[in-house]
């Protein structure tokens, strides 16, 4: 699917409907994956949760918030998984809330890697990365703030079970009733500790070049795409995003070869957190030539409003544009921006943990 705004686009906006994959978009105001730290006992998503999608299923699409994978894959309490049957019931509350109130719904697959604590992990063992390099900073555990640790290198032998660990998530994800999935790619995680050479010195087939670095996310990819249709899979990245510790000394040549290379796949659409700029002194991302270089839907992420996104859609410079604590704290935003009524405030105290409080209680209008 070419990107639709890269032709004629002064007649876009936030409610120009538009067809990702098999299904049309009412509108391209899309609720992007925020970690909130309300699931239940064993990771399992809770009734709760299943409200506060319901509540935000006015989006043309909602994505989840990050889920791992596996045991393996957790990096912070309270977060959900899919990877047993518990939470594949769990997640099944939360479609069926959200399909029955005419939304649409991705889930987001995603392994921290090295972003995570012996604490969290099985039988207290280290957590796995493309290179022992320790990040600075501290990670969330249940005890509280604990310094990260030196993670452990992955053996090449044993990436084929990581590629499998998505393919079974993939698996339930669809039990579970998604309508698609999106890999998480970004922010400093398992996939894009893999992509930049702050993080990757491997020097087998999974480093150094850049098809070397790009190998696993297309592995995994591969996987998914024989689960799930291609055109309801999405990737997230975040080019210049220096959140947990996170650097690469070309991220234009980078992020421009990912974006080429995920060509192939006719994907649902590519996801870029434009925020952050840990480009190399003197040099400016370009975003635009990323979203260029891809050739299905662009959708965009990073600090927008209604006024900047619709200016983004008419400009040709995304087709889609999602929004986070903005959408956090206004269930009923595509409601707002239609009336160009007043928001309410996200209160950041409690975005991470607790109960309905700044969670499900925000007032509609």
């Amino acid at each position: 699917m070419v990107g639709e705004g890269k032709n004629n686009t002064t007649d876009i906006s936030l409610f120009t409907p538009v067809q990702l994959g098999p299904y049309r978009l009412p509108n391209r105001i899309v609720m992007a994956p925020m970690t909130r730290n309300r699931a239940g006992a064993g990771n399992v998503p809770q009734p709760i949760n299943a409200l506060y999608y319901e509540q935000r299923a006015s989006a043309g699409l909602i994505i989840t918030e990050a889920t791992q994978v596996s045991p393996q894959g957790v990096g912070y309490p309270m977060t959900p998984g899919i990877h047993n049957a518990e939470q594949v019931a769990g997640w099944k509350h939360v479609t069926e809330t959200v399909h029955h109130k005419g939304g649409r719904i991705f889930l987001q697959l995603w392994h921290v890697g090295r972003i995570s604590h012996p604490s969290l992990q099985p039988d207290s063992a280290l957590p796995v990365a493309p290179s022992a390099i320790k990040p600075n900073g501290e990670a969330f555990t249940y005890e509280g703030l604990k310094p990260f640790v030196m993670p452990r290198a992955l053996d090449t032998d044993e990436i084929p079970a990581l590629v499998e660990q998505f393919r079974a998530a993939a698996k339930y994800a669809l039990e579970a009733g998604f309508d698609g999935v999106e890999l998480h790619a970004a922010n400093g995680y398992l996939f894009d500790q893999f992509l930049r050479d702050g993080t990757n010195q491997r020097t087998d087939a999974y480093g150094g070049s850049l098809p070397n670095r790009v190998r696993f996310l297309h592995e995994v990819i591969n996987a998914v795409v024989e689960v799930w249709a291609s055109d309801r899979v999405g990737v997230r990245i975040s080019p210049v995003n220096p959140f947990n510790d996170m650097r690469d000394t070309q991220p234009q040549e980078t992020f421009t070869y990912v974006a080429n290379s995920l060509n192939q796949y006719n994907l649902a659409y590519l996801h870029v957190v434009e925020s952050g700029n840990d480009a190399p002194a003197g040099q400016q991302f370009d975003f635009n030539a990323l979203r260029c270089a891809f050739k299905g839907l662009y959708m965009a992420n990073g600090g927008y409003n209604r006024k900047t996104a619709d200016a983004a859609l008419r400009e040709g410079r995304a087709d889609l544009v999602s929004f986070a604590s903005l959408f956090l704290a206004n269930p009923d935003l595509p409601q707002r921006f239609s009336q160009q009524a007043p928001l309410n405030t996200p209160d950041p105290s409690s975005f991470y943990g607790g109960d309905e409080k700044g969670y499900t209680d925000y007032p509609f209008l």
